[in-house]
């Protein structure tokens, strides 16, 4: 089947000649299913795309399964494949054909890892004593799910909760728009969300809801001193906001004051002012 090259890369091979897996080869085949939530929640695995995504992933032991890249995309970035090889890692050549069908982007990098899933139980996160949490509470979109779990992880965030029926962590988009910041906090999936706050509050943390019509305004928070306390912030969906239950379970509901005309932020803008308001209170 497969033998080590002497780059230390995997391929398929006829004698010294070096075969390139296809769309057709199996490890490409199932690879390619992890494309579907259903096969990500069976195997527990997911797919990172591109350079920086792969960086990240083998920065922590046993995360990656195998290393997928065309020849010339393992050549342009040899240390990646060899820090992959040199962990025990499989680094299988692909074709063209192979590497569009792994990724789910216009303009692929040319590299595809496969990797274990990442979450952790809540009590697991917990027991870290994280000063800054960010919750995720039946947010859909995965684009803005990564966007925040990258901004959570800029800020100094210990853990990031999706909580309810809330977007996968691993959709592929979701993956790309954290940026590599899926793995470097914790990720925690909490069916419950009012026991996932329950637990929070439990741990010390103060519960803040973001809403518009909040009756906190976060700069007079800030002013008080009561962002210096570690705190989980609490953020719902663009269309549909906070769960009416988790916003009554907050310690307050607070609004991001509005200075000029416009209506209203986006999550993604509202949830970086909120961290890095509380990062800064707590530094």
């Amino acid at each position: 089947m497969s033998s080590p090259t002497p780059g230390g890369r995997l391929a398929g091979a006829r004698g010294n000649a070096t075969v390139l897996f296809t769309p057709r080869t199996p490890r490409v085949v199932a690879a390619r299913r992890l494309h579907r939530r259903r096969d990500r929640d069976t195997t527990g695995r997911f797919l990172a795309e591109g350079p920086q995504a792969v960086r990240e992933a083998l920065t922590r032991p046993g995360v990656v399964t195998e290393l997928f890249g065309t020849p010339t995309a393992l050549d342009r970035h040899a240390e990646l494949a060899a820090l992959a090889a040199g962990g025990g890692v499989p680094v299988s050549e692909v074709t063209d054909d192979a590497l569009a069908a792994l990724a789910e982007t216009v303009a692929p990098q040319g590299l595809v890892a496969v990797c274990r899933h990442l979450d952790v139980p809540l009590a697991q996160a917990l027991a870290g004593a994280p000063r800054l949490v960010a919750v995720l509470a039946e947010i859909r979109d995965p684009g803005n799910a990564g966007t925040v779990l990258r901004t959570a992880d800029a800020a100094g965030a210990g853990a990031v909760v999706f909580a309810g029926d809330a977007v996968d962590p691993y959709n592929g988009k979701c993956v790309r728009a954290s940026a590599g910041s899926l793995f470097h906090v914790d990720v925690v999936r909490a069916a419950d969300p009012v026991q996932a706050v329950d637990a929070l509050r439990a741990a010390g943390l103060s519960i803040l809801a973001t809403t518009g019509y909040g009756e906190a305004d976060l700069d007079d928070l800030t002013d008080a001193g009561r962002l210096a306390a570690p705190t989980a912030w609490l953020f719902g969906s663009e269309a549909h906001g906070l769960p009416p239950a988790l916003t009554e379970a907050a310690d307050a509901r607070v609004r991001v004051p509005l200075h000029g005309r416009a209506e209203s932020l986006n999550l993604a803008a509202a949830a970086a002012v909120c961290l890095y308001a509380s990062a800064r209170a707590q530094r």
